[in-house]
């Protein structure tokens, strides 16, 4: 899950984000409205986290053109007024839930985590491919029945390749969903990842490489040494 988070205050967005990173999910800082409008053009985020007082574009403007953009983002607005006129205000504009400062961190989780379920209600919330079970609600990994103790980061790449059903996933598009803005673009950090990774899932390797073009899973992959 990756989530931009739109707070002009810089520790309380600095401390969102740890918070986040703990639960294995990756965030990005906007700390107005312009930037928040510039990485909703840039990246792909699977919900939004919006102080409405925000400097540049209001959190509502930037609410607005999340919604009027259709790519159905959940917003989760947060707001240091919690009079009832404010939050119906804020749900007219397309806000999905509201949290009102201040907020404990597992109380916001929790509530992430519910707009995540019911953003994927179309789909199955349990990822099952090649013996794989990946269940990203309880956070849980089965290989044929054994269960795989997995880091947070190889979670997070495994889910993103799980999602693709068998199609190649780029070192850059596993950047890009699995960490935040700051990695490196450089960094060999996915490479590394994938390789532990597999042997984390064990043999016989399903992790494929596709040389110069990124990763997938494949069932049929033979018993080799991982690339």
């Amino acid at each position: 899950m990756r989530v931009l988070i739109v707070e002009d205050e810089p520790y309380m967005a600095e401390a969102i984000r740890d918070g986040l990173r703990l639960e294995a999910i990756a965030s990005d800082i906007a700390g107005d409205g312009d930037t928040a409008l510039e990485l909703l053009g840039l990246n792909s985020y699977d919900l939004a986290v919006l102080d409405r007082d925000i400097p540049g574009p209001s959190g509502d403007e930037v609410a607005a053109h999340i919604v009027s953009s259709g790519r159905g983002i959940p917003i989760l607005m947060l707001t240091a007024a919690d009079r009832l006129d404010d939050k119906a205000s804020g749900f007219e504009l397309g806000a999905d839930d509201y949290l009102t400062k201040p907020f404990e961190l597992r109380e916001l989780v929790l509530r992430l985590r519910a707009l995540d379920r019911r953003r994927g209600q179309l789909r199955p919330p349990v990822r099952e491919l090649a013996g794989i079970r990946l269940d990203p609600f309880r956070r849980e990994v089965f290989r044929d029945g054994r269960y795989v103790a997995l880091t947070r980061k190889q979670f997070a790449v495994l889910e993103v390749l799980l999602s693709a059903e068998g199609g190649v996933v780029s070192a850059e598009e596993l950047l890009e969903r699995a960490w935040d803005e700051n990695a490196d673009p450089f960094t060999n950090a996915v490479r590394i990842t994938v390789s532990a990774l597999r042997k984390r899932l064990g043999e016989p390797w399903l992790i494929a490489t596709v040389p110069g073009v990124g990763y997938r899973i494949d069932a049929d992959l033979a018993e080799a040494a991982p690339r």
